[in-house]
């Protein structure tokens, strides 16, 4: 199951994180972010030990959307040691997601 992420925790979760943190900003009301959801549950149990995966919800925490640039969602970004290094908007498969970690990995 993906972490989630708030403005209590992004700091520490995200910004401080050693390693790569992928993070799905999304929203309830969003179709296109139902269907990423499980994607990104199913990323979690198959590269957790690789990567601090989870969701933050843009309505709830709007300003750190704000602060990322999103524009539309679903957006998924790649942060390594607390750096964006990419992002991809609109559903992903779970393929392209691994494809992601192991970029910022090597970022």
């Amino acid at each position: 199951m993906a972490k989630e992420f708030t403005k209590e925790n992004w700091e520490q979760e995200v910004l401080k994180n050693e390693g790569v943190t992928i993070v799905d900003f999304w929203a309830g009301w969003c179709g296109p972010c139902r269907i990423l959801g499980p994607t990104i549950d199913k990323l979690a149990e198959e590269m957790g030990d690789v990567a601090s995966i989870g969701k933050l919800n843009v309505d709830l925490d709007g300003g750190i959307a704000s602060e990322a640039g999103i524009r539309g969602i679903p957006t998924v970004i790649a942060y390594k040691n607390g750096k964006e290094v990419m992002r991809k908007a609109g559903v992903s498969q779970l393929a392209e997601l691994k494809t992601m970690i192991e970029t910022a990995a090597k970022a």
